[in-house]
């Protein structure tokens, strides 16, 4: 604990020197720009007025030319000669007399600075703060209905309250806790942890399934009083009547050939509604057309080629496959016929180590670009896995997906704060959009995102069962999806990708499947998975060669699927 104080001490005053530094610069870049606005307003106003001033110069010499030469005239004994020339004269004091001179200004001499430093000052003594708690795991506990039992298919919560060293109870949130649900199988059940910023925390979850499972609840990464709990999970009580309504039988009957003639889109009768987003998605078996699986690569485990919670997917265009395991902390490569090619990444919250990877991309430079969920900040590594730089610490507060547009900016989707954000690979940041909520141009739990040749950011709203299209200025383009298991609809969206065509392909998380829309939104077709079933896709990519790959989480692989473009 003392190395990991150490190491994140260190950490943090990289990013308030690196933060402070890059104020500098932009302070430095507006004083240039303040300087030639106004050297550029200066010029034009002095431009009118000069015009105007060698206007009166002219006629001033003029006007003083003419007066000379009356003197001389008049001066001049009556001839034939001075009278010609009083004639011209004439001419000339009547042109003199139908000219219009500016006499009036047609500009005028303001150029005010308006700067507002007085509130500049107060954020500038504002900027910053150190967060931390007391808190420790050993003196923490959890309790609530849900740390012992619960049903299948609802949610459940348990209540963490978080304790000093000497047990009173801390004020304050802002700590880092980390919630995990061991189903029979080894599977993970994700669930969302609440900071009720009072010092106690909400964890709630669904499981999809009954048996004897084990919660874990850990604070910065040590277990809290009691933990792992032993967890029983039952089914709900059926009353005879509904059991007798809901039973069908499942092979050789005339109806259960009619349920297989059903298209996706159509509800099998008895089938029971698709478990919450939050928990672990149900088995979804069914799909009337030839399976397009190619291959699939991974087991349960903790070695190379093994996973235990398969998250974000990137196609590399040297054809690799990319796979972030969040629970393994690591990035593991292979090629695109699934071979084994090398792995990076340490356990850790430190700059360079990886806490929770869940979204990974590839830079046209060849860098790696990791979305580190638990670190709060996006992690960037050379081809071969050395540490070059972190983006977005102290902004970001849970990032979930990343991808990268066609400038070469890095786009990610902040899960928590239900926000994109768009980042040059310095770390500046360009622009942000979005807020939490069920409006257009709102996010609940957004996931994944991906970029079509239009340059429009495409994202899967998870809990709002949707997915967006955005301009990269944030601007809503397009809206599609809603909750069900018919054609078009989702259960959860999570990877999103598009084709060379301008389709975009959604992994259904909830629904176990993967469904393919045109650039309008409007469904097309799926990507057959009958043969091997998903169980809980996560993200999802295209290779160059036109195949999906897609993080299959509940079974710990990623699997290829033929898909023509």
């Amino acid at each position: 604990m003392v190395q990991q104080l150490t190491n994140q001490r260190a950490a943090i005053e990289e990013d308030i020197v690196g933060s402070f530094e890059d104020l500098h610069r932009q302070l430095d870049v507006r004083k240039s720009v303040l300087l030639m606005e106004l050297e550029v307003t200066f010029g034009l106003k002095q431009k009118v007025l000069q015009a105007q001033l060698e206007s009166l110069l002219q006629g001033e010499s003029a006007v003083s030319s003419a007066c000379t030469r009356a003197e001389d005239t008049l001066a001049t004994e009556a001839c034939s000669g001075s009278l010609e020339a009083e004639l011209e004269l004439k001419d000339k004091l009547e042109e003199l007399v139908g000219c219009h001179f500016p006499c009036q200004p047609e500009e005028n001499d303001q150029l005010d600075l308006v700067l507002e430093t007085d509130g500049l000052r107060k954020w500038i003594h504002n900027l910053g703060t150190i967060v931390t708690t007391s808190a420790v795991a050993s003196q923490s506990e959890a309790m609530g209905a849900g740390l012992e039992q619960c049903i299948v298919g609802l949610p459940a919560s348990v209540t963490i309250v978080t304790r000093d060293k000497s047990g009173g109870a801390c004020k304050s949130g802002n700590a880092i806790l980390s919630a995990e649900v061991f189903t029979p199988d080894g599977s993970i059940v994700d669930g969302e942890m609440v900071d009720r910023k009072n010092g106690t925390y909400e964890f709630v979850y669904v499981v999809p399934k009954e048996g004897e499972f084990s919660l874990a609840l850990r604070l910065y990464d040590q277990h809290i009083k009691g933990s792992p709990f032993k967890l029983s999970v039952s089914r709900p009580q059926v009353s005879p009547s509904s059991a007798t309504v809901n039973a069908t039988p499942s092979t050789g009957s005339s109806e259960g050939a009619k349920r297989r003639g059903k298209s996706p889109g159509q509800k099998k009768k008895g089938s029971k509604r698709a478990s919450s987003a939050l928990g672990t998605p149900r088995r979804k078996t069914q799909n009337p057309i030839e399976d397009d699986l190619i291959f699939r690569i991974g087991t349960k485990g903790r070695n190379k080629g093994e996973f235990t919670n398969l998250q974000g997917v990137a196609a590399a265009s040297d054809g690799n496959i990319l796979i972030a395991d969040s629970n393994n902390q690591c990035v593991q490569i292979f090629s695109n016929q699934g071979e084994f090619r090398s792995r990076f990444g340490v356990r850790g919250r430190s700059a360079g180590q990886l806490q929770r990877p869940t979204g990974v991309a590839v830079h046209p430079s060849g860098d790696i670009i990791i979305a580190d969920y638990d670190n709060k900040w996006v992690s960037i590594f050379s081809s071969d896995g050395k540490f070059k730089a972190k983006l977005g610490s102290g902004r970001l507060m849970g990032p979930k997906g990343v991808t990268v547009d066609r400038n070469g900016h890095v786009i990610v989707v902040d899960n928590k704060a239900c926000t994109v954000f768009i980042f040059q690979l310095s770390g500046k940041l360009i622009t942000k959009f979005g807020s939490r909520g069920n409006g257009d141009k709102q996010f609940a739990g957004p996931h994944f995102a991906a970029i079509n040749e239009n340059n429009e950011i495409i994202v899967s709203d998870f809990h709002n069962h949707s997915v967006k299209v955005f301009t990269p200025e944030g601007e809503l383009l397009l809206k599609f999806g809603s909750n069900g298991e018919g054609n078009g609809q989702f259960n959860a969206p999570t990877g999103v990708a598009v084709d060379m065509n301008g389709n975009i392909i959604v992994a259904d998380w909830g629904n176990s499947r993967i469904q393919v829309f045109d650039g309008s939104g409007s469904f097309l077709s799926y990507i057959n998975t009958s043969a091997d079933p998903l169980y809980g896709p996560q993200g999802l990519a295209l290779t160059d060669d036109g195949h999906v790959v897609v993080a299959d989480s509940g079974n710990h692989c990623f699997k290829v699927y033929r898909y023509l473009q």
